[in-house]
């Protein structure tokens, strides 16, 4: 991402994961620091970190402003940043991801796996969780009753929570209809525990919960639960349409 804002430079390197401001500012003293082919020794030196060339101990420093990440949640674990008594899911990522400070981009329940996008993009993230920008989320779920016809015509209009709450349209399929029933779900809104209050606006309960897809972005069948990946460019490119697109009834 682009940055043309002239930055410290111990400030940078610690953003990077390089160490903290004193580890920096000690390694500087030793001539480890090369910016532009000469040895730099002052750690409130300035830089332009997409412009200059910026080199530690010999190897390059690519500087990345933002990370966006792709987590395959695991039941048990809270979508939040910190928690006195829960893990929560940045507990799960590696330390030099950790040093962005990324965070949840909304919530899935405690009970709930499956996609969540970890960033520290403030702009994008509140982007894709606008009312106003229905981004679609996709969910399997597992629920206990037989899902009929009728429920898919009532989640197609709207149904009222239990708080009188009046949801979006949403797109229901029945992949197997039984006591137990298997369906995905679309929404285009993120109200708390929606999936689990719309089924049991309809006399139904949710015994199993997983979102698949956040707009265009599906989950990385290869993930298992609490296992992450950085997004690729074409994904962000890809988010980034998603938040451009309005969603018609």
């Amino acid at each position: 991402m682009a940055n043309d804002k002239r930055q410290r430079i111990d400030k940078i390197l610690a953003n990077m994961g390089w160490g903290t401001r004193k580890e920096i500012k000690k390694r500087m003293k030793t001539g480890s620091v090369v910016i532009n082919g000469k040895v730099i020794q002052d750690p409130g030196f300035h830089v332009l970190p997409n412009h200059d060339r910026i080199e530690i101990d010999g190897e390059l420093v690519t500087y990345q402003e933002y990370i966006y990440l792709m987590m395959n949640k695991p039941a048990g674990v809270l979508s939040a940043t910190e928690d006195r008594f829960a893990e929560v899911v940045t507990d799960l990522l590696d330390p030099i991801h950790q040093h962005f400070e990324p965070f949840p981009v909304g919530r899935l329940d405690k009970d709930t796996e499956g996609l969540l996008i970890l960033t520290n993009d403030g702009k994008l993230a509140h982007q894709l969780l606008s009312p106003k920008k229905h981004v679609p989320k996709l969910y399997y779920a597992m629920v206990e009753g037989e899902v009929t016809e009728a429920d898919i015509l009532a989640f197609r209009q709207g149904v009222i929570l239990d708080d009188g709450y009046l949801t979006m349209p949403s797109e229901l399929e029945i992949l197997q209809a039984g006591k137990t029933s298997e369906v995905e779900l679309t929404i285009y809104e993120g109200k708390f525990h929606q999936v689990k209050r719309m089924f049991i606006a309809v006399g139904k309960k949710v015994k199993y919960l997983k979102r698949l897809a956040m707009g265009s972005l599906y989950l990385d069948p290869d993930l298992e639960p609490g296992e992450y990946l950085e997004l690729t460019e074409e994904d962000i490119a890809k988010l980034k349409e998603d938040v451009k697109k309005k969603k018609t009834y």
